[in-house]
């Protein structure tokens, strides 16, 4: 048996924005295919070549696509009532990056799809991502981090624009 301690960093923004606005512009970012064509896509692709090419007409322009979208704030307001904010945890990434740090790192694969946290809080809309990076770092490979890194570059834009 083998445990393994994680540091996380976690990038946070807040908007001032409400919160649909937020998550309607993290919506138009990324892409929203019909989850269950895109694995039948995949599943029938016949080679590395076919397989790329799903994934690739499946992104949007941020180069990721949301696998889902878990409404947590309707399940907390289901017992507590309707004072209850709203949180949205978003299931967002890009298969072909997950397989870019899984082929060094396969624990990768426990980390992607990324989560995006979209809580409203009385200070504002919080926008919340635990950085790849942080979560691949003590696995010590540099090919994985390289793309770790550059997933977080991306997850971190757009949050930002997100915000603004």
């Amino acid at each position: 048996m083998e445990t393994k301690r994680i540091t996380i960093e976690r990038f946070s923004i807040t908007a001032a924005k409400p919160f649909v606005e937020v998550v309607s512009a993290i919506a138009a970012q990324v892409s929203h295919p019909d989850m269950r064509q895109f694995v039948t896509d995949m599943q029938a692709a016949s080679d590395d070549q076919q397989l790329q090419a799903v994934v690739n007409n499946a992104v949007g322009p941020s180069d990721l696509m949301e696998f889902m979208r878990l409404d947590q704030g309707a399940v907390i307001r289901s017992e507590v009532g309707s004072d209850v904010p709203n949180v949205m945890r978003l299931l967002i990434g890009n298969p072909l990056t997950m397989r870019r740090m899984a082929k060094h790192v396969p624990d990768a694969g426990s980390y992607a799809p990324v989560t995006i946290l979209v809580d409203e809080r009385a200070d504002g809309v919080h926008l919340s991502y635990d950085r790849m990076a942080s979560l691949l770092a003590p696995y010590e490979n540099p090919q994985a981090l390289e793309v770790a890194e550059s997933l977080d570059s991306k997850v971190e834009s757009l949050l930002l624009s997100a915000a603004q």
